[in-house]
């Protein structure tokens, strides 16, 4: 599964705009130290920090059980700051007041970092190792701040992913491995099969709904992998990308685990899908193209064999 911080690293000018926010941030409150951080489903990621404080026990590069962190207990759904001027005094939550106390955390401003689509991003939160006034104009001021932050994630987030899906696009698979120098993996290629039966039978409403459906299945399974991560390369097409190395028999357990979940349907519509597997260990000759290539090939002659089936690039 990709984590939120490795898409970031592709991100254009994410470090520049991410230390404008914290500077901008210290102009309205100085007395302040800063932090941005980003979700996982189960981890909170700190970032960057406008200054360090020896008392306050937050370091850049953290990483927090999404349970043991007090940025949870902020409300996305109403986008609302969650706000202790003393935890001593404003916090009621013994849990919530432990963990503070547990980094010497005083006071606390945290303010959720949302996509316009709902989708978590993280936090821009202001500490301090004693009691402070947080005034509501300061907090409004930030909230803006931190919108038109939101406004260049989402646009970062749409130059790698697609559209109709969610999935990585194209793009986000060659960035990706042109920094993966000497390391090992696979790609499968994926095709649906019957899915032009879908479109012309039932119209393309249907087979958008089926693409959505196919890709929420296919970010299941590479969910379920330590480093893999799932692309709509157009139409029908998809690649998963896996960077770790496995034997030929337990590449094929997964492929014939893709084909079972996608194979499976409660409607009046039914798609499978075949698939061209091929492995690599990257070196400087080792060309994303060529790989592609190859997984096609070994695709084409999974469908040319019966469909519902997979086949490896020579």
């Amino acid at each position: 599964m990709m984590t939120q911080v490795e898409e970031l690293k592709m991100y254009e000018s994410f470090d520049e705009l991410a230390n404008d926010v914290l500077d901008l941030a210290k102009e309205i409150l100085p007395e302040q130290m800063f932090y941005l951080s980003a979700f996982s489903d189960t981890q909170q990621f700190v970032l960057k920090l406008s200054n360090e404080k020896s008392s306050i026990l937050i370091k850049e590069g953290m990483v927090v059980d999404l349970n043991n962190s007090v940025c949870k207990r902020i409300d996305f759904e109403t986008n609302q700051p969650l706000i202790y001027e003393d935890v001593q005094q404003d916090c009621p939550i013994d849990e919530v007041k432990g963990l503070l106390d547990g980094v010497n955390i005083q006071s606390y401003l945290g303010i959720p970092i949302s996509l316009t689509n709902g989708e978590k991003f993280g936090t821009l939160c202001a500490v301090n190792d004693e009691a402070s006034l947080l005034d509501r104009k300061s907090i409004n001021l930030l909230q803006r701040i931190v919108k038109l932050f939101s406004y260049y994630l989402e646009l970062e987030h749409y130059v790698w992913r697609d559209m109709l899906t969610e999935l990585y696009n194209r793009r986000y698979l060659t960035k990706y491995f042109d920094g993966q120098l000497n390391k090992t993996g696979a790609l499968f290629f994926l095709d649906l099969d019957g899915f032009k039966k879908v479109n012309d039978t039932h119209g393309h409403d249907v087979g958008d709904l089926v693409l959505k459906e196919v890709a929420s299945r296919l970010q299941r399974i590479v969910n379920q992998q330590e480093e893999a991560f799932a692309i709509r390369l157009g139409g029908d097409e998809f690649v998963l990308h896996f960077s770790q190395s496995a034997t030929q028999e337990e590449w094929s357990h997964l492929a014939n685990q893709i084909i079972e979940e996608l194979s499976a349907w409660e409607t009046d519509y039914h798609v499978s899908t075949s698939i061209g597997i091929v492995t690599y260990t990257r070196d400087e000759q080792t060309k994303l193209d060529t790989l592609l290539k190859q997984a096609d090939d070994a695709l084409y002659r999974a469908k040319s064999s019966g469909k519902r089936n997979y086949k490896f690039g020579n």
